[in-house]
Protein backbone atom coordinates (compact mmCIF):
# COMPACT_ATOMS: atom_id res chain seq x y z
CA UNK A 1 0.00 0.00 0.00
CA UNK A 2 1.22 3.45 -0.92
CA UNK A 3 2.40 5.95 1.35
CA UNK A 4 0.25 9.26 1.55
CA UNK A 5 1.73 12.09 -0.83
CA UNK A 6 4.58 13.92 0.76
CA UNK A 7 3.76 17.59 0.22
CA UNK A 8 6.29 19.32 -2.21
CA UNK A 9 9.39 20.83 -1.05
CA UNK A 10 11.22 21.43 -3.91
CA UNK A 11 10.84 24.67 -5.30
CA UNK A 12 12.85 25.24 -8.99
CA UNK A 13 13.30 29.20 -10.41
CA UNK A 14 13.47 28.95 -13.99
CA UNK A 15 14.53 32.44 -16.22
CA UNK A 16 13.36 32.88 -19.34
CA UNK A 17 15.49 35.30 -21.15
CA UNK A 18 14.29 35.36 -25.03
CA UNK A 19 14.24 31.76 -25.57
CA UNK A 20 11.26 30.12 -25.04
CA UNK A 21 11.89 27.09 -26.90
CA UNK A 22 15.04 26.41 -24.32
CA UNK A 23 12.91 27.18 -21.64
CA UNK A 24 10.02 24.52 -22.84
CA UNK A 25 12.48 22.02 -23.53
CA UNK A 26 13.91 22.71 -19.62
CA UNK A 27 9.57 22.39 -18.66
CA UNK A 28 9.18 19.42 -20.25
CA UNK A 29 12.07 17.27 -18.76
CA UNK A 30 11.10 18.58 -15.42
CA UNK A 31 8.02 17.88 -15.45
CA UNK A 32 8.66 14.36 -16.64
CA UNK A 33 11.06 13.47 -12.72
CA UNK A 34 8.96 11.80 -10.42
CA UNK A 35 9.45 14.40 -7.57
CA UNK A 36 6.20 16.48 -6.90
CA UNK A 37 7.68 20.42 -7.49
CA UNK A 38 6.73 24.06 -7.95
CA UNK A 39 8.16 25.57 -10.34
CA UNK A 40 8.24 29.63 -11.38
CA UNK A 41 9.20 30.74 -14.44
CA UNK A 42 10.19 34.51 -14.70
CA UNK A 43 10.29 36.38 -17.68
CA UNK A 44 12.69 39.58 -16.53
CA UNK A 45 11.18 41.84 -19.86
CA UNK A 46 12.14 40.23 -22.06
CA UNK A 47 10.40 41.96 -25.40
CA UNK A 48 9.81 39.28 -27.87
CA UNK A 49 7.05 36.22 -28.05
CA UNK A 50 8.21 34.28 -24.98
CA UNK A 51 5.36 34.98 -22.85
CA UNK A 52 2.93 34.19 -25.89
CA UNK A 53 4.65 30.85 -26.56
CA UNK A 54 4.75 29.68 -23.31
CA UNK A 55 0.85 30.43 -23.04
CA UNK A 56 0.56 28.63 -26.75
CA UNK A 57 2.82 25.80 -25.35
CA UNK A 58 0.62 24.86 -22.18
CA UNK A 59 -2.57 25.37 -24.07
CA UNK A 60 -0.99 22.32 -26.67
CA UNK A 61 -0.98 25.15 -29.97
CA UNK A 62 3.59 25.08 -29.37
CA UNK A 63 5.04 21.66 -29.97
CA UNK A 64 8.24 21.31 -27.79
CA UNK A 65 11.34 20.66 -30.32
CA UNK A 66 14.53 19.25 -28.73
CA UNK A 67 17.81 20.70 -30.18
CA UNK A 68 19.47 17.79 -29.60
CA UNK A 69 18.85 14.14 -30.68
CA UNK A 70 20.89 12.94 -28.34
CA UNK A 71 18.65 14.59 -25.97
CA UNK A 72 15.50 13.34 -27.17
CA UNK A 73 14.69 10.96 -24.01
CA UNK A 74 14.72 13.74 -21.86
CA UNK A 75 11.94 16.19 -23.21
CA UNK A 76 9.78 14.02 -25.66
CA UNK A 77 7.10 12.61 -25.88
CA UNK A 78 5.56 15.54 -25.40
CA UNK A 79 3.62 16.32 -21.75
CA UNK A 80 -0.21 15.83 -22.23
CA UNK A 81 -1.78 19.36 -22.55
CA UNK A 82 -3.67 21.64 -21.48
CA UNK A 83 -0.97 21.94 -18.51
CA UNK A 84 -2.38 24.36 -15.63
CA UNK A 85 0.07 27.72 -15.30
CA UNK A 86 -0.78 30.14 -13.46
CA UNK A 87 0.32 34.03 -14.20
CA UNK A 88 0.99 35.72 -11.48
CA UNK A 89 1.61 39.81 -11.61
CA UNK A 90 4.60 41.15 -10.90
CA UNK A 91 3.48 42.92 -8.07
CA UNK A 92 1.40 40.33 -6.68
CA UNK A 93 4.38 37.79 -6.38
CA UNK A 94 4.15 35.53 -3.07
CA UNK A 95 0.35 36.33 -2.82
CA UNK A 96 -2.47 33.68 -2.63
CA UNK A 97 -2.20 30.02 -3.30
CA UNK A 98 1.23 28.56 -4.90
CA UNK A 99 0.47 26.88 -8.60
CA UNK A 100 2.52 23.94 -9.81
CA UNK A 101 3.87 25.97 -12.87
CA UNK A 102 3.59 29.83 -12.53
CA UNK A 103 4.85 32.34 -14.70
CA UNK A 104 6.44 36.02 -13.69
CA UNK A 105 6.21 38.49 -16.87
CA UNK A 106 8.25 41.30 -15.40
CA UNK A 107 6.77 44.60 -16.61
CA UNK A 108 10.42 46.30 -16.66
CA UNK A 109 13.87 44.67 -17.87
CA UNK A 110 15.65 42.75 -14.99
CA UNK A 111 19.03 41.30 -15.07
CA UNK A 112 18.79 37.14 -14.88
CA UNK A 113 20.04 37.66 -10.74
CA UNK A 114 16.94 40.19 -10.27
CA UNK A 115 14.50 37.88 -12.30
CA UNK A 116 15.73 34.98 -9.70
CA UNK A 117 15.57 36.75 -6.77
CA UNK A 118 12.19 37.29 -8.02
CA UNK A 119 10.98 33.96 -8.22
CA UNK A 120 12.55 33.21 -5.28
CA UNK A 121 10.64 36.17 -3.26
CA UNK A 122 7.92 33.96 -4.88
CA UNK A 123 8.46 30.34 -3.86
CA UNK A 124 9.79 31.64 -0.36
CA UNK A 125 5.69 32.08 0.31
CA UNK A 126 4.96 28.84 0.57
CA UNK A 127 6.23 27.70 4.29
CA UNK A 128 6.36 24.11 2.88
CA UNK A 129 9.05 24.64 0.35
CA UNK A 130 12.86 23.94 2.16
CA UNK A 131 15.14 24.26 -0.63
CA UNK A 132 15.66 26.33 -4.02
CA UNK A 133 16.98 25.05 -7.28
CA UNK A 134 17.57 27.83 -9.35
CA UNK A 135 18.24 26.27 -12.65
CA UNK A 136 19.46 27.83 -15.99
CA UNK A 137 17.06 27.52 -18.84
CA UNK A 138 18.91 26.20 -21.60
CA UNK A 139 19.25 22.95 -19.92
CA UNK A 140 17.44 20.08 -19.37
CA UNK A 141 17.27 17.30 -16.44
CA UNK A 142 17.39 13.46 -15.77
CA UNK A 143 14.00 12.04 -14.33
CA UNK A 144 16.12 11.13 -10.97
CA UNK A 145 17.87 14.73 -10.38
CA UNK A 146 15.33 16.32 -7.92
CA UNK A 147 14.86 13.56 -5.97
CA UNK A 148 18.78 12.83 -5.45
CA UNK A 149 18.91 16.90 -5.00
CA UNK A 150 16.36 17.40 -2.42
CA UNK A 151 17.67 14.19 -0.49
CA UNK A 152 21.20 15.57 -0.39
CA UNK A 153 19.98 18.93 0.81
CA UNK A 154 18.36 17.11 3.66
CA UNK A 155 21.07 14.71 4.89
CA UNK A 156 22.77 17.17 6.33
CA UNK A 157 21.21 19.86 8.46
CA UNK A 158 23.96 22.67 7.85
CA UNK A 159 24.24 22.25 3.69
CA UNK A 160 23.12 25.87 2.65
CA UNK A 161 23.78 25.53 -1.08
CA UNK A 162 24.30 22.37 -2.85
CA UNK A 163 24.82 21.63 -7.04
CA UNK A 164 24.76 18.75 -9.34
CA UNK A 165 26.76 17.27 -12.02
CA UNK A 166 26.78 19.51 -15.25
CA UNK A 167 27.67 18.26 -18.79
CA UNK A 168 27.63 19.75 -21.56
CA UNK A 169 24.42 19.35 -24.10
CA UNK A 170 25.89 19.55 -26.52
CA UNK A 171 28.79 17.39 -26.11
CA UNK A 172 27.24 15.02 -23.36
CA UNK A 173 29.82 12.57 -22.88
CA UNK A 174 31.97 15.48 -21.35
CA UNK A 175 31.61 17.51 -18.13
CA UNK A 176 31.05 21.21 -17.71
CA UNK A 177 31.27 20.66 -14.24
CA UNK A 178 30.83 18.79 -10.85
CA UNK A 179 29.16 20.93 -8.68
CA UNK A 180 30.94 24.14 -9.35
CA UNK A 181 34.40 25.68 -9.25
CA UNK A 182 37.26 27.02 -7.22
CA UNK A 183 38.21 30.66 -7.32
CA UNK A 184 41.81 32.03 -6.53
CA UNK A 185 41.62 35.28 -4.78
CA UNK A 186 45.20 36.38 -5.99
CA UNK A 187 45.01 35.43 -9.48
CA UNK A 188 41.30 35.83 -9.72
CA UNK A 189 40.55 32.43 -11.88
CA UNK A 190 37.70 30.17 -12.08
CA UNK A 191 38.57 26.37 -12.17
CA UNK A 192 35.39 24.58 -12.82
CA UNK A 193 36.14 21.13 -11.14
CA UNK A 194 35.85 18.27 -13.90
CA UNK A 195 35.66 20.87 -16.53
CA UNK A 196 36.22 19.19 -19.97
CA UNK A 197 37.13 15.30 -18.07
CA UNK A 198 34.87 13.08 -20.15
CA UNK A 199 31.68 12.29 -18.43
CA UNK A 200 32.67 9.05 -17.12
CA UNK A 201 35.86 10.54 -15.11
CA UNK A 202 36.08 9.01 -11.51
CA UNK A 203 35.92 11.11 -8.59
CA UNK A 204 34.95 11.37 -4.83
CA UNK A 205 31.51 13.13 -4.34
CA UNK A 206 32.99 14.19 -0.66
CA UNK A 207 36.45 15.57 -2.25
CA UNK A 208 34.11 17.96 -5.00
CA UNK A 209 32.20 19.35 -2.15
CA UNK A 210 35.66 20.21 -0.07
CA UNK A 211 37.30 21.75 -2.92
CA UNK A 212 34.07 23.87 -3.79
CA UNK A 213 34.52 27.51 -3.59
CA UNK A 214 31.21 28.10 -5.31
CA UNK A 215 28.34 25.95 -7.02
CA UNK A 216 27.79 26.42 -10.78
CA UNK A 217 24.79 28.96 -11.47
CA UNK A 218 23.62 26.77 -14.21
CA UNK A 219 22.04 24.46 -11.59
CA UNK A 220 22.52 25.73 -8.10
CA UNK A 221 20.44 25.07 -5.17
CA UNK A 222 19.59 26.94 -1.66
CA UNK A 223 18.38 25.74 1.67
CA UNK A 224 15.67 28.35 3.04
CA UNK A 225 17.54 28.85 6.40
CA UNK A 226 20.61 29.96 4.26
CA UNK A 227 18.16 32.44 2.19
CA UNK A 228 16.88 33.73 5.69
CA UNK A 229 20.33 34.33 7.12
CA UNK A 230 22.75 34.98 3.57
CA UNK A 231 19.87 36.48 1.37
CA UNK A 232 19.18 37.08 -1.66
CA UNK A 233 21.61 37.33 -4.42
CA UNK A 234 23.65 40.50 -5.28
CA UNK A 235 22.41 41.71 -8.17
CA UNK A 236 25.46 43.26 -10.45
CA UNK A 237 28.25 41.29 -11.41
CA UNK A 238 26.58 40.21 -14.50
CA UNK A 239 29.58 37.35 -14.91
CA UNK A 240 29.72 34.26 -13.23
CA UNK A 241 31.03 35.31 -9.80
CA UNK A 242 26.94 36.03 -8.65
CA UNK A 243 26.95 32.70 -6.75
CA UNK A 244 30.48 33.64 -5.64
CA UNK A 245 29.52 36.09 -3.96
CA UNK A 246 26.70 34.57 -2.64
CA UNK A 247 29.35 32.28 -1.11
CA UNK A 248 31.36 34.37 0.35
CA UNK A 249 28.50 36.20 1.81
CA UNK A 250 27.88 33.03 3.78
CA UNK A 251 31.68 32.19 4.53
CA UNK A 252 31.31 36.05 6.81
CA UNK A 253 29.22 34.05 8.55
CA UNK A 254 32.15 32.29 10.46
CA UNK A 255 30.60 29.49 13.01
CA UNK A 256 27.44 30.11 11.90
CA UNK A 257 28.20 29.46 8.11
CA UNK A 258 26.28 27.03 5.64
CA UNK A 259 27.89 24.04 4.46
CA UNK A 260 28.05 23.75 0.67
CA UNK A 261 26.83 20.15 -0.87
CA UNK A 262 27.32 17.97 -4.17
CA UNK A 263 24.09 16.23 -5.21
CA UNK A 264 26.17 13.64 -7.36
CA UNK A 265 23.25 11.54 -8.22
CA UNK A 266 21.49 14.66 -10.12
CA UNK A 267 22.84 15.50 -13.53
CA UNK A 268 21.56 18.16 -16.08
CA UNK A 269 23.01 19.37 -19.71
CA UNK A 270 23.29 23.08 -19.87
CA UNK A 271 24.15 24.67 -23.43
CA UNK A 272 24.96 27.90 -22.34
CA UNK A 273 28.83 28.76 -23.48
CA UNK A 274 32.13 26.62 -23.83
CA UNK A 275 33.73 26.20 -20.56
CA UNK A 276 36.73 28.32 -19.98
CA UNK A 277 39.75 27.90 -20.36
CA UNK A 278 41.35 27.64 -16.20
CA UNK A 279 44.90 29.42 -17.20
CA UNK A 280 42.95 32.06 -19.26
CA UNK A 281 39.70 33.16 -17.62
CA UNK A 282 38.40 35.62 -20.64
CA UNK A 283 39.18 32.97 -22.97
CA UNK A 284 35.94 31.97 -26.06
CA UNK A 285 34.38 34.76 -24.58
CA UNK A 286 32.91 37.99 -27.12
CA UNK A 287 34.33 41.37 -26.65
CA UNK A 288 30.99 42.35 -24.27
CA UNK A 289 31.54 39.14 -22.05
CA UNK A 290 35.26 39.87 -21.71
CA UNK A 291 34.03 43.70 -20.20
CA UNK A 292 31.25 42.13 -18.43
CA UNK A 293 32.84 39.47 -16.27
CA UNK A 294 36.68 42.04 -15.91
CA UNK A 295 34.40 44.24 -13.87
CA UNK A 296 32.65 41.31 -12.25
CA UNK A 297 35.79 40.61 -11.04
CA UNK A 298 37.02 43.34 -10.27
CA UNK A 299 33.69 44.41 -8.23
CA UNK A 300 34.10 40.65 -6.48
CA UNK A 301 37.83 41.40 -5.38
CA UNK A 302 36.59 45.03 -4.00
CA UNK A 303 34.09 43.66 -2.23
CA UNK A 304 36.08 40.53 -0.47
CA UNK A 305 39.83 41.54 -0.97
CA UNK A 306 40.01 45.05 -1.28
CA UNK A 307 43.56 45.06 -0.55
CA UNK A 308 44.45 42.99 -3.36
CA UNK A 309 42.29 45.49 -5.87
CA UNK A 310 45.21 46.95 -7.06
CA UNK A 311 46.88 44.02 -7.96
CA UNK A 312 43.78 42.68 -10.08
CA UNK A 313 43.41 46.16 -11.53
CA UNK A 314 46.87 45.34 -13.16
CA UNK A 315 46.21 41.61 -13.79
CA UNK A 316 43.60 43.42 -16.51
CA UNK A 317 46.30 45.36 -18.44
CA UNK A 318 48.21 41.73 -18.73
CA UNK A 319 44.80 40.60 -20.24
CA UNK A 320 44.78 43.08 -22.39
CA UNK A 321 48.68 42.33 -23.74
CA UNK A 322 47.13 38.57 -24.35
CA UNK A 323 44.03 39.55 -26.12
CA UNK A 324 46.27 42.02 -28.72
CA UNK A 325 48.94 39.47 -29.10
CA UNK A 326 45.92 37.27 -30.35
CA UNK A 327 45.29 39.82 -32.79
CA UNK A 328 42.01 40.74 -30.56
CA UNK A 329 41.87 44.32 -30.30
CA UNK A 330 38.32 45.10 -30.03
CA UNK A 331 38.71 42.41 -26.62
CA UNK A 332 41.39 44.74 -25.65
CA UNK A 333 39.58 47.61 -25.67
CA UNK A 334 36.66 45.85 -23.92
CA UNK A 335 38.78 44.85 -21.19
CA UNK A 336 40.73 48.20 -20.74
CA UNK A 337 37.54 49.71 -20.70
CA UNK A 338 35.84 47.70 -17.47
CA UNK A 339 39.09 48.53 -15.90
CA UNK A 340 38.06 52.07 -16.18
CA UNK A 341 34.56 51.30 -14.89
CA UNK A 342 33.21 52.99 -18.93
CA UNK A 343 30.83 50.92 -20.70
CA UNK A 344 31.36 48.55 -23.37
Amino acid sequence: MAGPLLPPMLGVVLVNHRGAAATIECLESLLRCPLQMKIVVVDPGSADDSAARLRDWVAGRWPPVAESREMLAFSTPPMAKPIAMAEVPANAVGAGPMAPLSLIVSPEELTVTGASNLGLRHLRADPRLSTFWLLASDTVVTPESPAALLARMLATPRVGMCGTVVRHYWAPDRMKALNGASFTLLRGVVKWLGGEEPATIRYSPQDVADATDFVAGASIAVSREFLDAVGPMADGYDGELETADWAWRNRRLGGDSFEIAFAHGATIFHKGDGALDADDPLHRLSPAADHRRTRARLAFIWQFSRPLWPWHWLLCWGWVLRRLARRKPRHAAAIARAAFGLKP
